[in-house]
C-alpha cells in the first residue's frame, strides 16, 4: 500500500508539472499595427505613462517610465495566475533591441508594486510604430523569469520569447496613442486576443 500511494503522489505531481509547463500551438493573429496578447492572464491595469499570455487585464494606465523608454506610453498589465498558460509571446513583430533583468523582491503579482519592486526582465522591441517594451515579472511564487529572446533577434507576432514559472505579472508598455481594445479585468490569450492597434509610424522612440 505504501508503494501505491507514493507512486499515486509522484503520478499526481508530475501530471501537475505538465499542466502548468503546458505550451499549446496557436494560430496567431498577425494584422498590420496590431498588437496581441503576450501571454494568457487577466488584465490588471491600464496605464499611461511616461517611458513598456493566458491571463487577466489588471491594470491600464499612463505612466512614467523613465529606465528604458524616456516617453509617455500606456502601460497594460496582466496577471497570471497558477492556472494560465506560462509561455509569453512578442506582442508584436519587430527587432529585440535589449533584454535587461533587473534584481528585486518577490511581492504578489496582482500588486501595482509589483512592476517597480519586483525582480523582471525587460525586453524591447523596435517596431514601424515605436518601441514596445515588454516586463516579465516574477511573483510570490514565480521566483523565476526566463528570456530566451537576443538583442538583434527579429521577432515574428506571437512568437515565443519566454516563461515564467508558477504565476505571475506581465507587461507591455505601448506608444501613447495607442487604441486600447481591452479592459480591466478582461482575459487574455497569448497570440490570440487583441490588445491594441497602432497607427502612427514613428522613429522617436528609437533608443
Amino acid at each position: 500500500m505504501p508503494v501505491l500511494i507514493i507512486l499515486f503522489i509522484v503520478t499526481a505531481i508530475w501530471i501537475l508539472v505538465l499542466y502548468f509547463f503546458r505550451d499549446p500551438d496557436r494560430d496567431v493573429i498577425d494584422e498590420l499595427g496590431l498588437v496581441v496578447g503576450p501571454c494568457d492572464g487577466t488584465v490588471a491595469d491600464i496605464a499611461h505613462v511616461v517611458g513598456p499570455c493566458d491571463g487577466t487585464v489588471a491594470d491600464i494606465a499612463h505612466v512614467q517610465e523613465e529606465q528604458y523608454l524616456h516617453a509617455e506610453v500606456v502601460r497594460v498589465g496582466i496577471f497570471l495566475s497558477v492556472f494560465n498558460v506560462h509561455v509569453q509571446r512578442a506582442p508584436i513583430a519587430g527587432e529585440v533591441t535589449s533584454v535587461e533583468y533587473q534584481p528585486g523582491k518577490f511581492l504578489p503579482a496582482f500588486s501595482p508594486q509589483a512592476s517597480t519592486e519586483n525582480e523582471y526582465i525587460a525586453m524591447s522591441i523596435k517596431t514601424n510604430y515605436g518601441i514596445v517594451l515588454i516586463k516579465q515579472i516574477s511573483g510570490i511564487l514565480a521566483r523565476r523569469c526566463v528570456n530566451f529572446a537576443q538583442p538583434g533577434d527579429q521577432v515574428l507576432t506571437g512568437q515565443r520569447f519566454g516563461l515564467i514559472k508558477f504565476g505571475s505579472r506581465v507587461e507591455i508598455f505601448l506608444p501613447p496613442d495607442a487604441e486600447i481594445l481591452v479592459s480591466i479585468g478582461d482575459k487574455v490569450t497569448g497570440g490570440l486576443t487583441k490588445m491594441a492597434q497602432l497607427t502612427e509610424l514613428r522613429k522617436d522612440y528609437e533608443k
